[in-house]
């Protein structure tokens, strides 16, 4: 008999025969809340209405539009529509399947263009499971174990993270700009630099937010020394932190702009987006792909950027997020395990330690196996998956966020019983 990889090993026991808005339904007719929303995919809900019908027309009409053998209206829309939510000045767009091929076509971009080899990352961030996208990739070894060597070129400075470093987030700021700056004198000169890459949010590194000083140290440095400031906005964009962009919180514009995960609903496919005069730099032959900007997909996406906007999804993530942050943090309150609460709005995570601070991913999957029980399934994150995070989708209302956190009220008491105390 054949079977699935014994490495693809499922967060929870759920087999999933439907989904809903914010549920998933069991085969055994259970209904679970959705506070996974497949990694951040699922933002306007399962199956919702408007995306599904956009995606049944097309597939009854053109399924596969190879878009550099022909073009295809779905592909047209989309560039139109991403053109009204992208930041001024990013008007060129090449598309792909998934957030690492958009990672490292916005790498190739950035090489052709500079004529510089290297690239700085920021420690604990996630970029992705191929070669080039794993070589960047710092937020646990279990990315990039196993199948070295590795990408050369890839240089590691620190991100802000004020609650790993025990500081508070000027001090954690202060710190990681002035590592940047001592990395550029000492391992990777500006001569030599094509790119800084980073998330506005950790994704796997534990949902941590950059800071608006770091954030603009970044595009200080990006634009006093010639590299390109890259954003990796594949989890962190289409209104997840209540904002349309993580970056948005910040007030910095990216050179290059890598989006994917919520951009369809579910459906995949992923892009980059720069200013025309950036992109036209990119050599012949190096922008294509078989399935990249596949009609149905584009379809998908068309419908769910018309749902965002018409349902005021970003709006909503803002508020909904608010509300269930507040809650998140009256639970930290009353348990010592959880040592911290941080994120942007529907993008949230509560980490949990040991007694001394340390890291404490066993109470952490505790907590999450506990939570299935409560019908509310979760993912984990953080170096040591000593995270919890929370990234229902965008439509969740205050219903949903009341009933999700009773279940994480119930959950925390059942997975940190006994647990020791910090």
């Amino acid at each position: 008999m054949t079977a699935l990889s014994p490495h693809l090993r499922q967060a929870t026991p759920v087999t999933a025969v439907r989904g809903e808005g914010v549920h998933l339904y069991g085969e055994d007719g259970r209904r679970y809340l959705d506070f996974t929303a497949g990694i951040g995919v699922t933002s306007t809900g399962h199956c919702h209405p408007r995306v599904v019908a956009a995606a049944q027309e097309q597939v009854g009409t053109l399924v596969h539009g190879q878009y550099t053998t022909v073009m295809h209206q779905p592909l047209q829309r989309l560039v139109e529509k991403l053109g009204e939510v992208l930041p001024s000045g990013l008007d060129s767009l090449f598309f792909t399947n998934s957030g690492s091929e958009a990672v490292e076509s916005a790498l190739r971009l950035a090489r052709q263009a500079t004529g510089r080899p290297n690239v700085v990352v920021c420690h604990g961030g996630f970029h992705g499971r191929t070669v080039a996208a794993a070589s960047m990739t710092t937020s646990g070894t279990r990315f990039r174990s196993g199948f070295s060597p590795l990408m050369s070129g890839v240089v590691v400075t620190p991100f802000p993270s004020a609650y790993r470093y025990g500081w508070d987030e000027d001090t954690a700021t202060r710190f990681a700009l002035q590592e940047l700056d001592y990395t550029l004198q000492t391992i990777s000169s500006p001569a030599d630099t094509a790119a800084i890459i980073v998330e506005p949010v950790l994704g796997e590194g534990g949902y941590v937010p950059a800071t608006r000083a770091f954030m603009e140290g970044l595009r200080e440095r990006a634009d006093r020394h010639g590299f390109l400031l890259i954003l990796d906005e594949v989890q962190t964009g289409v209104g997840r932190t209540g904002r349309f962009w993580g970056h948005d919180h910040f007030g910095v514009t990216p050179d290059i702009l890598i989006t994917a995960k919520g951009l369809a609903s579910g459906f995949p496919i992923s892009g980059i987006a720069a200013s025309e005069e950036l992109m036209a730099k990119a050599w012949p032959g190096s922008q294509g792909g078989t399935y990249g900007a596949n009609a149905v997909a584009c379809a998908a996406a068309c419908a769910t950027l018309d749902v965002v906007r018409d349902e005021k999804l970003v709006e909503n993530a803002d508020a909904m997020g608010a509300r269930l942050r507040t809650g998140l943090e009256a639970v930290a309150e009353r348990t010592p395990a959880i040592g911290d609460v941080r994120g942007l709005g529907l993008m949230l995570a509560s980490e949990f330690v040991t007694e001394d601070g340390s890291p404490d991913p066993e109470t952490a999957a505790r907590v999450q196996r506990a939570a299935i029980d409560e019908g509310l399934l979760l993912l984990l994150c953080g170096a040591w998956n000593q995270v919890v995070r929370m990234i229902p989708a965008l439509v969740i209302d205050e219903k949903a966020v009341d009933e999700g956190l009773q279940a994480w009220t119930a959950a925390v008491e059942a997975g940190t019983a006994g647990a020791s105390q910090r």
